[in-house]
């Protein structure tokens, strides 16, 4: 990439010399007591161990400015390292930097405008040994800015961005000359320039011409934004047994499209989310470039095409649990991904099968087959589920992914005494929002979810059902390191025979995700001996306000509301509310929430453990 950067400086507008800080003098302290018990029977030590008393043996005292000034200036008369050494002063030393006070100030101050600056430094020896050095500070009149020359010039002069990046320039005509403000002012317009495909911008002219006498100064810039750049060929190597299609995939831009280093950020990340390279290097090479089109080299390095990652946790709703997770991350090299999961619970086992078929050209599109086995074995209902499904998956905008599916299960089912044996044909569809600032660990995020799913006893399946859920979860920051979560979960059936319906597709509602303070799937309708049923409608919603203390470690207050039911025109809502400890972790935040029971005369207390981010 080539530039041009004509300077055209001013002697008297140089920066001041930036001097390295001293090291700090001796500390001093006062006597201090350590205590220590040592239990030999009724005997009790103490340990005194005195520190002695030293005063600094100088102190510099700066008068005569405040605010901005005074700190600028604060960290400018910072002392030479070895002036003060074993605790005494190199009285030469400090005598000669006494005398060198004014142009040490003024030269600290002109960049801030400040061009008639008068100091003065009175020394004195507050003890034998001991100095304080007063300096006295008249800032004077500050410059300010008459006049204001910033043009552009070459194909990007009447580019709006850059039309709105030249009138945001930091100092405006009246303003107190800024020579910081003018350097970022003059950074930000060609870094914009640059960002928009103009890698050849530079300043054809960048004066700042200081008249010291009339106190004033004025600015005169142009920036040329040469050429613009586009994208060329991308030269892909080291991809190993990848297709070339299925890694163009990854590419956040085509040929011919405006140069952008957004856009090669985006692909980077594109790459290192697929969690399929050791290693991603991507080299744009404007030297190269022919007729302003840029190539890009990306170098590869492919990670093991096998993968084995064990687990072990615990959670309240699961109980001690253990897991397993094998991938092909390059089935037959055609870029195929081939998945199993297993995981065994005190509550839960299953194992899934997944074959993963990404689309050919859109990155977050694929089509996904899946064969698993589900039981689980809780206080409220045990079941087991053998089942097969296809589904589509299709970005539709931005933070918009639509998905239609179709499931094939065989469940068994005992609930409240009564055993169910049902198969289903379940055709759906899915729509999910997201938005978040980091995937991974989001710190604001929101995420909008909505389903539907039918069976009709005219295609394979034993009962007619359809059945729609959606939720929503919100995770806002707030200031002073709080953050409040926001999470709203529903649903409802359409469906004249609950007993027909197998447990997966009932609602219950208690647990770590839903209302604490109860059971997991311990809330719902009862049938006539006090066991819970499940219902056709579903109703929950949590508020937690979370505030960190440190960078591992927080507490959250929460309140939760919600219970399944049968009937919109009579049910009840149960509660549950309390405090929780959170350790953050890089896997997500580990909960350990204590909740009870609200609403009731017999309110419990329980505890749940739970970890991830919580969507």
């Amino acid at each position: 990439m080539n530039a041009r950067n004509n300077q055209h400086h001013n002697p008297e507008t140089c920066p001041s010399d930036q001097r390295q800080p001293p090291r700090s003098p001796a500390g001093s302290g006062q006597p201090s007591k350590v205590l220590r018990r040592l239990i030999t029977g009724a005997l009790l030590l103490l340990l005194l161990l005195p520190l002695p008393a030293t005063g600094a043996p100088l102190q510099v005292k700066l008068t005569g400015v405040s605010g901005e000034l005074e700190k600028h200036l604060s960290q400018a008369l910072t002392l030479p390292a070895g002036m003060v050494s074993d605790g005494r002063v190199n009285s030469r030393w400090l005598r000669r930097y006494s005398r060198q006070l004014p142009k040490t100030v003024s030269d600290a101050l002109e960049p801030l405008g400040y061009f008639h600056s008068r100091a003065s430094g009175t020394l004195e020896e507050t003890q034998p040994g001991e100095y304080l050095l007063k300096v006295q500070v008249d800032a004077g009149e500050p410059l300010q800015v008459t006049s204001r020359q910033l043009q552009l010039s070459g194909p990007g002069q009447a580019l709006p961005e850059l039309q709105t990046q030249l009138a945001s320039f930091p100092l405006q005509v009246g303003e107190v000359l800024r020579q910081d403000l003018y350097e970022q002012g003059k950074a930000e317009l060609k870094a914009r320039a640059v960002a928009l495909g103009f890698l050849d911008a530079a300043f054809t002219t960048h004066q700042l011409l200081v008249h010291r006498g009339e106190r004033r100064a004025e600015i005169q810039l142009t920036l040329a934004t040469g050429p613009r750049y586009r994208f060329g060929s991308s030269r892909i190597s080291g991809q190993g047994s990848y297709p070339e299609r299925f890694l163009q995939r990854y590419l956040d831009y085509q040929p011919g499209e405006v140069f952008s280093q957004a856009k090669l950020g985006q692909t980077q990340a594109n790459l290192l989310d697929a969690d399929l390279f050791r290693s991603i290097s991507i080299t744009p090479r404007p030297e190269q470039a022919e007729e302003q089109q840029v190539p890009i080299d990306i170098e590869l390095q492919p990670a093991p095409r096998h993968r084995l990652r064990p687990g072990i946790g615990y959670g309240t709703d699961t109980g001690a649990r253990t897991s397993l997770r094998y991938r092909n991350l390059n089935l037959f090299d055609l870029g195929h991904e081939l998945q199993g999961d297993l995981l065994l619970a005190e509550r839960q086992q299953s194992l899934v099968t997944s074959y993963i078929i990404p689309d050919p050209d859109e990155l977050h599109s694929q089509t996904q087959l899946r064969v698993g086995y589900d039981r689980e074995d809780n206080d409220t209902y045990e079941s087991s589920n053998l089942f097969g499904e296809i589904e589509w998956q299709k970005v539709l905008g931005r933070n918009l992914l639509g998905s239609a599916f179709v499931r094939l299960t065989q469940e068994e089912s005992e609930i409240a005494g009564e055993q169910t044996r049902s198969q289903l044909l379940l055709p759906g569809a899915r729509l999910t929002w997201r938005s978040a600032d980091n995937l991974r660990a989001p710190q604001e995020a929101l995420q909008v979810q909505l389903e539907l799913r039918g069976a009709s006893e005219a295609l394979l399946s034993d009962t007619s059902l359809l059945q729609f859920t959606g939720s929503l979860t919100r995770r806002q920051p707030l200031p002073a390191d709080f953050s409040l979560l926001l999470r709203l979960q529903g649903g409802t059936s359409w469906q004249d025979e609950l007993r027909e319906l197998p447990a997966s597709l009932r609602f219950f509602a208690g647990g770590d995700r839903s209302v604490r303070g109860y059971r997991y799937q311990s809330l719902g309708p009862k049938d006539a001996d006090g066991q819970v049923s499940g219902g056709k409608h579903l109703l929950t919603s949590n508020f937690e306000l979370e505030k960190r203390f440190s960078e591992n470690w927080g507490g959250a207050i929460f309140y939760d509301l919600g219970n399944a039911f049968d009937s919109f025109a009579d049910y009840e809502l149960e509660q549950g509310a309390g405090l929780g400890i959170r350790r953050y972790t890089r896997i997500g935040p580990i909960r350990l929430d204590l909740a009870r029971q609200l609403g009731t005369d017999k309110g419990k207390y329980r505890l749940h453990l739970s970890v991830g981010f919580g969507w």
